[in-house]
């Protein structure tokens, strides 16, 4: 499952990197994720609602209703 969660959080740096933002996988552990938002992300007011309703939303969709993602410092 790390694989295809690693591979489909690649897909989504894209739009990130697009609006001047990127992001790095801290850990993955089982299905709980931890990511650290950079850039403009990183600072953005948005980036709870990205990780939330965004990265995890389609992990969830795509992948696993059981996957959970964090933002790290």
């Amino acid at each position: 499952m790390e694989e295809q969660i690693r591979g489909k959080l690649e897909e989504m740096r894209n739009f990130l990197q697009a609006d001047g933002g990127d992001m790095e996988v801290v850990s993955i552990d089982g299905l709980n994720v931890n990511l650290r938002l950079k850039g403009a992300c990183g600072g953005c007011p948005h980036a709870t609602m990205t990780i939330k309703q965004g990265i995890e939303r389609i992990l969830r969709e795509q992948l696993d209703e059981g996957i959970t993602v964090e933002q790290v410092a």
